[in-house]
């Protein structure tokens, strides 16, 4: 007897933790969470960036975190130059592509990626996507007129 195997659903689900900002500001620290106004934290967090095409990027950063609301803000500064000091002499060709902060992975796992103990394969099963994705507007400091409704 043949099964069909196309209503199946895979296996393994998605997991998913933290809530992620890159910040693209320079002039503006978010020492204080942009949601909840509560004094951010310095953490570090083993981080996840997929380079076009196909360059899967681990980073263990220092970035702000709110536990209050599980975010992590990383400042999009300092991510690139050291993307850049990584790729420029072992894969020059990526510098400068597209790049998207998907998730974290656990320490462990980093380190493990660190010494090429893992396969692309086997790290991509292990991060954490992020649960969401926040972009802020930061309004300069000042006096504005009443909006009038």
């Amino acid at each position: 007897m043949v099964k069909n195997s196309v209503n199946k659903k895979p296996d393994k689900t998605i997991k998913k933790r933290h809530r992620f900002f890159l910040n693209p500001y320079s002039d503006c620290a978010f020492t204080k969470c942009p949601k909840c106004d509560t004094k951010t934290k310095l953490r570090k967090f083993p981080l996840v960036i997929h380079i076009e095409p196909k360059q899967l990027f681990l980073l263990n950063k220092q970035c702000k975190y709110c536990p209050s609301c599980d975010l992590i803000i990383a400042k999009k500064q300092e991510i690139e130059p050291l993307m850049a000091a990584t790729f420029v002499q072992t894969n020059p060709q990526i510098v400068g592509n597209n790049y998207v902060v998907m998730g974290t992975v656990d320490k462990k796992d980093w380190k493990e990626g660190d010494k090429n103990l893992l396969s692309t394969s086997e790290m991509i099963g292990r991060i954490y996507v992020f649960k969401d994705v926040w972009n802020f507007e930061v309004i300069p400091a000042g006096w504005y007129p009443n909006e009038e409704k």
